[in-house]
């Protein structure tokens, strides 16, 4: 069943906090695209109909940060920009999207490396993104170099698929929470933390502090029904169990395979939450 997304307002608590280093992100990712790519749910049409609304993104010039396995990356280069930079830190995953492109989009330009060692031209760029990627980063720094590489008047917009309503969880939610007690935490939620993308005061102030102007705000809420293999796939993608040891890890993909099987009947409906954040630089 696809995604039903609803575009809501969203109060705003305290910050995430993560015992994962942010080094982390730039290799937890690539063991198996496919596998990720797979895995890994759609973002809601809402989010490209909101940047098609407020940007122009045909003949524009766009970069993006942590590309991964193009799962944003390609929705965009649909509509016909004049160049896509994509930014992605581990080799595995620049592989991945350049099998993908092969010569179809000739206006996608993969650059191996991170954010912070990208070299981009000051003031060339129409239109700056990152899906599910940002909270790997330092914040003030990263959206410096960002305001940087954008021309006057250009558009950031970053957006997080955040597996779980923390307002209003699932049932499924409630019950399998403790199976990921003991792991390592990553910067985008932190057991008994707000969502980093969901943490708006704190987003909002980040990008009026870099020099960002009239920061926009869309909360899109989404349901999606999973089964036990899809349950199970999806979370073998998340940061701190890709970063748990083979034991810990293989036990939490079973007990979240048995809790679909034995206490849901092998399905379960699951409430989703995408923020997306759009500002331009003056």
């Amino acid at each position: 069943m696809p995604p039903r997304a609803v575009l809501l307002a969203h109060p705003t608590k305290e910050r995430t906090m993560s015992s994962l280093p942010l080094q982390a992100g730039r290799t937890a990712f690539g063991g198996n695209p496919d596998s990720y790519e797979a895995a890994r749910p759609p973002y809601p049409d809402a989010v490209y109909a909101a940047l098609r609304e407020r940007c122009t993104i045909t003949g524009a010039r766009l970069f993006e940060i942590g590309a991964g396995t193009g799962k944003a990356t390609f929705p965009l280069l649909a509509d016909r920009p004049a160049q896509l930079t994509a930014v992605e830190p581990d080799a595995r995953l620049t592989r991945h999207l350049a099998d993908l492109a092969g010569n179809d989009w000739p206006m996608l330009d993969i650059m191996a490396t991170s954010w912070e060692e990208a070299v981009l031209p000051d003031g060339a760029y129409d239109l700056g993104f990152a899906a599910t990627a940002f909270h790997w980063l330092p914040q003030g720094e990263a959206l410096r170099k960002i305001v940087r590489a954008l021309r006057p008047g250009g558009w950031w917009t970053m957006w997080w698929n955040v597996f779980g309503d923390p307002d209003a969880p699932d049932a499924f939610h409630q019950r399998a929470g403790a199976l990921f007690r003991g792991l390592r935490s990553s910067p985008a939620w932190a057991p008994g933390r707000r969502p980093f993308g969901l943490d708006i005061d704190a987003r909002i102030a980040d990008l009026k502090q870099a020099g960002f102007e009239d920061p926009v705000v869309d909360v899109l809420r989404w349901t999606i029904q999973m089964d036990a293999g899809q349950v199970r796939a999806l979370a073998a993608t998340f940061s701190e169990v890709v970063n748990a040891g083979e034991h810990a890890r293989q036990k939490l993909l079973d007990d979240l395979t048995s809790l679909v099987e034995d206490e849901f009947g092998g399905q379960v409906e699951r409430h989703f939450v995408t923020p997306m954040y759009m500002a331009r630089k003056p």
